[in-house]
């Protein structure tokens, strides 16, 4: 039930949070008298000029002036809080028992149910992180972890864990300690269709917390060698402490870094941005089973702050493919609209900085972060890729094209940089630039307005492949009812053909609003041409019939694709313990080779059948 925090309860705080208990958690403090000094948490500096007067619970720094008269108020500077939830933060560190009525002012209204849900994701993530690292039932995730070449440090820093085999084990262990059915029932850990059965089981889990380092969510991934009809990734539902949209993995962990370096990275997934943070990167969070949004944006800008300069700054690390680069020309859009400014990471020798990790090593990636390149200079030379900038009709839509960046920015000042920077790439004249982009809405239809032969042609060169990953999708394009079996079986992670992506991630944003329906699929896929081919396709008597058997074999193949891609995984960490040396490392290479024995039979298997 909701209530507002009692004045009482913030006194209490006030008076329990002592500033130089609090401060010095962020910075070392120096007794000098009855007085603190130390460094400044708020900006960089070489010498203190921070301030800290415990008689009167306050701080300040000289060189950046932050300052403030309570511990609330330095959480709320350095955590970017707000007034309640820095309370409630500082009551459960201090152990003050938050009360609630409805006599406060509005600004301390606060939800106790969400602080039940999120004890109990709190233990859970607990207990799953024992069971990994202190159980013989952990051992065989443990050995997947090693694999993987994640290290011990990593493993606590993301608190990973082992939920059991047993599909019912987690009910009655969480029935045991007291809790309820219907409270269970509301928590998003149980099949709604099954009683009792475990979203989560025999499974890797990594946890999901928010930016104050409360557990709201569950991931987890199967453990090779598993059977495959399971699912490689399990995720939670949202639910009232989870929300996609406005969740960043590893944004509790990240946010310090994000300030210190005065930029953040955002990855698309979660093992890309533990891959940046086990190579020592530890400024980078990814967005959890949904696009980046503008809710994700404005919680990076308040941490990618960078007083010096006065701006924010966003690196974005997303997949190279059609697909990834259509993420990172919206997620650039939408970051200049809100006034970032933005850099694109073009990494080396793979397509995923866990790759990148895995072949090359810590000091490439690093080196692939440090050479980020700022998104206008990316897309134009995306462009000149995309164009054929060798002709006039090439040059013309290039141009249009990057006046929708230029549209973005902020100030005059960028827009007519931009521009010139446009035309010195494509050897284009100042004034017909300029008087294009003044008109651009009419230069836009002037190119439409392009022969019949020419529009034929484009269509032709634009043709999307229909593959088995990209048939199966569409035969469930056809008959929704054969999603629920695509979802069990696979997720974005196997699908290569970006356009089958595409297609899936609209399909599951479909899914969880209850709309299958064929107009709200269109909707969802943002590819006008995939959209176009898709209701061809589906207007056609091809995917009328047997549409259960087309998918159950392009998944069939899709598996076996996505085998052999685990299994060129594996050899090259294989060759990486070429000469193995210590115990450890011996232990990591006989677990590959017995995993690599175990795909080796399962695709052995297949080819007799």
């Amino acid at each position: 039930m909701a209530g507002f925090i009692s004045q009482e309860s913030i006194e209490a705080v006030k008076s329990a949070a002592d500033i130089v208990s609090v401060a010095g958690e962020y910075v070392k403090l120096e007794r000098r008298g009855q007085e603190f000094w130390g460094c400044c948490p708020f900006h960089g500096e070489k010498s203190a000029s921070f301030h800290v007067l415990p008689d009167k619970n306050a701080y300040y720094c000289f060189g950046c002036h932050a300052g403030g008269s309570s511990a609330i108020k330095f959480i709320q500077d350095m955590e970017k809080m707000s007034f309640p939830d820095a309370v409630e933060y500082l009551g459960k560190k201090f152990g003050v028992i938050i009360k609630y009525d409805n006599n406060g002012h509005a600004e301390y209204k606060v939800d106790k149910s969400k602080d039940e849900l999120k004890d109990l994701y709190n233990r859970l993530a607990g207990t799953f992180n024992y069971l990994l690292t202190q159980t013989p039932q952990g051992k065989k995730a443990m050995d997947y972890i090693k694999t993987r070449g994640i290290t011990p440090e990593v493993l606590e820093k993301f608190k990973f864990g082992y939920a059991p085999a047993d599909k019912y084990w987690l009910q009655k262990f969480l029935l045991s300690k007291n809790y309820s059915q219907e409270f269970l029932n509301k928590t998003g850990l149980f099949s709604q269709k099954y009683e009792g059965l475990s979203l989560f089981s025999d499974r890797f889990m990594i946890p999901i917390f928010d930016e104050w380092g409360d557990c709201v969510a569950l991931s987890g991934r199967v453990i090779p060698p598993a059977d495959e009809s399971q699912r490689k990734y399990i995720n939670s539902p949202e639910t009232s402490i989870y929300s996609k949209k406005k969740t960043l993995f590893a944004l509790n962990l990240a946010k310090r870094s994000m300030g210190e370096k005065g930029f953040a990275i955002i990855c698309e997934g979660p093992m890309d941005c533990i891959a940046y943070h086990q190579a020592g990167i530890t400024n980078a969070v990814a967005s959890c089973g949904t696009s980046f949004t503008e809710e994700h944006i404005q919680k990076l800008k308040r941490f990618a702050y960078n007083k010096e300069t006065g701006t924010s700054t966003i690196y974005l690390s997303f997949d190279s493919d059609g697909a990834g680069k259509k993420a990172t020309f919206k997620a650039i859009i939408a970051c200049r609209q809100a006034g970032l400014t933005v850099k694109i990471i073009r990494l080396r020798g793979g397509k995923d900085p866990s790759e990148v990790l895995l072949k090359y090593g810590a000091e490439t990636l690093t080196a692939d972060v440090n050479s980020a390149i700022l998104d206008n200079d990316y897309l134009l030379e995306n462009l000149s890729h995309e164009f054929p900038v060798d002709t006039p009709e090439g040059k013309t839509n290039a141009a249009l094209a990057f006046f929708q960046y230029i549209d973005a920015l902020q100030t005059d000042m960028q827009k007519e940089s931009c521009l010139e920077q446009l035309c010195q790439k494509f050897n284009l004249s100042q004034q017909a630039v300029l008087r294009d982009y003044n008109n651009r809405e009419e230069a836009q239809r002037r190119t439409q307005k392009r022969p019949e032969t020419e529009k034929k042609n484009q269509s032709t060169n634009q043709t999307i492949k229909i593959d088995s990953e990209l048939k199966a999708l569409i035969a469930v394009v056809a008959d929704t009812n054969q999603f629920e079996l695509m979802r069990r079986e696979l997720t974005e992670e196997v699908f290569e053909s970006p356009e089958a992506k595409q297609l899936f991630i609209a399909l599951e944003e479909c899914y969880e609003k209850g709309d299958l329906s064929f107009s709200s699929i269109c909707e969802s896929c943002e590819n006008p041409e995939l959209v176009r081919l898709i209701t061809e396709k589906i207007m056609t008597e091809e995917y009328k019939v047997n549409t259960e058997q087309i998918v159950k074999d392009s998944i069939e193949l899709i598996r076996q694709k996505d085998l052999l891609r685990q299994k060129d995984y594996i050899i090259n960490r294989i060759k990486m313990l070429n000469n193995p040396s210590t115990a450890e490392e011996i232990q990591e290479l006989n677990s590959l080779l017995h995993e690599k024995m175990n795909i080796d039979a399962i695709i052995n298997s297949k080819k007799m059948n």
